[in-house]
């Protein structure tokens, strides 16, 4: 990643509306439009190859598409379509999921998670970047080849430190999702960089996810967080997370105020700004936001994507 950006994650109640957004987040200067996975919204990879044919420049990614859900050499060939649609616009990040949702809905056995996510990314990462892959696993087997490689990144969802080191040693993006801003300063991207060293590699990107409002209410845009990324206190991936951030016992107390200020960028223009430089300052790569609302949805919005497509 060669130079700082920030994306913005694309939540939507239909696909159509995913499309549109990504559209619009182009129009409005956005660099870069980020889709989570299920939901209303349906197939990540579908709406993004509709998003492709209907942009130019705006990068498009996932984060994350469920390893469980599909094959790699599936995902490979469906990152491949897109790519041949917008050429090294794609960023495919995966990761495993939670546990409960990947044993009701697929009836994925879940065992050794990053284990899986470790193989998942070496068979997709060497398949997209070479066009072949000939792969056997504990947990995946992968022969295939595609009509040539493509200029697809591969990146992973990161939460506690030896996911990070998985992501420094792999030589791959990590995407971090709601972790606590100084938890990612000063333990997990210490933790990716080490892991590069030891594999005698560069350090890899490190998107920073963070909850972003442009606005004069900050105690609206706590309220907000609450509201809109309310329910990952109490997923226990998460809870563990942050407990190993400073913030234990999240299942029960959900939100806390100092917790939302960890992962919340909130004031006016030039505050937002002079926080994503400083991320920029410590080590992250591009900053993927969450817009945060307050007051008319709209009129919030666009007062912070405005803001994002500038800085």
């Amino acid at each position: 990643m060669s130079e700082k950006t920030v994306g913005i994650a694309i939540p939507a109640p239909d696909a159509q509306s995913v499309v549109d957004s990504v559209v619009e987040a182009e129009s409005a200067g956005v660099k870069a439009a980020w889709l989570t996975s299920g939901g209303d919204a349906g197939d990540a990879l579908t709406a993004l190859a509709v998003a492709a044919a209907r942009t130019e420049n705006i990068r498009l990614g996932t984060s994350i598409m469920q390893t469980w859900s599909r094959h790699p050499i599936t995902a490979a060939r469906q990152a491949q379509t897109i790519d041949a649609i917008a050429p090294g616009r794609l960023r495919l990040g995966v990761g495993p999921g939670h546990l409960q949702a990947m044993q009701e809905t697929f009836g994925a056995g879940f065992e050794a998670p990053l284990g899986h996510l470790t193989e998942y990314v070496r068979v997709l990462k060497g398949l997209l970047e070479t066009g072949k892959i000939d792969f056997q696993g504990e947990q995946i087997v992968a022969k295939a080849e595609l009509p040539a490689p493509t200029q697809v990144a591969v990146m992973a969802s990161a939460l506690r430190p030896r996911s990070f080191e998985m992501c420094g040693a792999e030589g791959i993006g990590a995407i971090s999702w709601v972790c606590p801003h100084p938890y990612v300063r000063d333990t997990a991207l210490p933790a990716m960089r080490a892991a590069a060293k030891d594999a005698d590699s560069d350090a890899p990107p490190l998107v920073v996810h963070a909850a972003v409002c442009v606005t004069d209410d900050v105690a609206g845009a706590r309220q907000g967080v609450r509201e809109q990324l309310g329910y990952f206190p109490y997923i226990p991936f998460y809870a563990r997370m942050f407990a190993a951030s400073g913030f234990p016992a999240s299942e029960e107390s959900g939100w806390t105020d100092d917790m939302v200020d960890s992962v919340l960028l909130a004031g006016d223009e030039e505050t937002v700004a002079l926080r994503i430089r400083e991320m920029y300052e410590w080590g992250a790569d591009e900053v993927l936001a969450s817009v945060i609302t307050v007051g008319d949805a709209d009129d919030s919005r666009m007062r912070t994507i405005r803001l994002l497509a500038e800085a």
